[in-house]
C-alpha cells in the first residue's frame, strides 16, 4: 500500500477542487497514482455535474474585466443557485478566470449550441473548397471538413478551449470541477469581448 502525503493530497485537490477527505480516498483507492485518482475525482465530479444540470441557476455575477491598459474589456455574466455561493470568493474567482480566458482567448461562443447551422454549413463549404484547390482526393473531403469543422469549435467555444492556467483540461472541465467543489450548478450564462479598435458584435448565451 502506498504511502499517501499531504503533499499528495493537496496537489489532487488543487487540480480537481475535489474535497480533502475525497482526494484521500480517491489516492487510497487509486493505490497512490496521482493519474488514477485524477481520473476518479473527474468522472465523480462528471456525474456530481449531470445531477445538477437541470436545477435552477439564478443568482450570480456579472464580472467586469479590463486588460492592456483598457485595450480590452470583458463581460461576463455567470449564474448559480444561491447568493450564498455567489458572495462567496470561490465564486467570484471563477467568474474572473472566466474573463480572463475570454479576454486572452478571444471565443465566440459559450457552447456548441450557440453556433448557428449557416456558420457551421459556411466553415465546411470553405473547408471543401480548399481542399479541392489543393488536390486532395475527393473521398477524403468529409473527413477533412469534419476536422476543420472540429478545429473551428475547439478555437471558438469557450467550453472547448483549453484554459490558460492548465492546458491539460478544458474549460469545461475547469467548470466541472467547481461546480463539483461548490456544490450547485454554475452556467456561464454569456459574454461579450471588446477590443479597442475593432468592431466585434457577436455575444455568447446559453439557453
Amino acid at each position: 500500500m502506498a504511502t499517501i502525503t499531504t503533499e499528495m493530497i493537496k496537489e489532487l485537490r488543487t487540480a480537481t477542487g475535489a474535497g480533502i477527505l475525497d482526494c484521500r480516498k480517491a489516492l487510497v483507492d487509486a493505490d497512490g497514482s496521482m493519474e488514477k485518482a485524477l481520473e476518479f475525482l473527474r468522472e465523480k465530479g462528471l456525474l456530481t455535474v449531470e445531477k445538477r444540470a437541470d436545477r435552477v441557476a439564478s443568482e450570480g455575477v456579472v464580472e467586469l474585466y479590463s486588460h492592456g491598459g483598457g485595450r480590452v474589456g470583458v463581460m461576463v455574466e455567470v449564474n448559480c443557485e444561491t447568493d450564498f455561493v455567489a458572495r462567496s470568493e470561490a465564486f467570484k474567482n471563477l467568474a474572473h478566470e472566466l474573463a480572463l480566458q475570454i479576454a486572452g482567448m478571444s471565443p465566440l461562443y459559450v457552447s456548441d449550441e450557440d453556433i448557428s447551422e449557416e456558420i457551421l454549413k459556411q466553415v465546411e463549404v470553405e473547408a471543401v473548397e480548399k481542399a479541392k484547390e489543393e488536390g486532395k482526393p475527393e473521398k477524403i473531403l468529409p473527413k477533412i471538413a469534419e476536422g476543420v469543422v472540429r478545429k473551428y469549435k475547439d478555437q471558438n467555444v469557450l467550453m472547448r478551449q483549453p484554459y490558460i492556467r492548465d492546458d491539460e483540461i478544458t474549460i469545461q472541465d475547469f467548470l466541472n470541477q467547481n461546480v463539483a467543489a461548490m456544490g450547485e450548478n454554475v452556467i456561464i450564462r454569456r459574454f461579450a469581448r471588446w477590443e479597442l479598435g475593432e468592431l466585434q458584435e457577436e455575444t455568447s448565451e446559453e439557453e
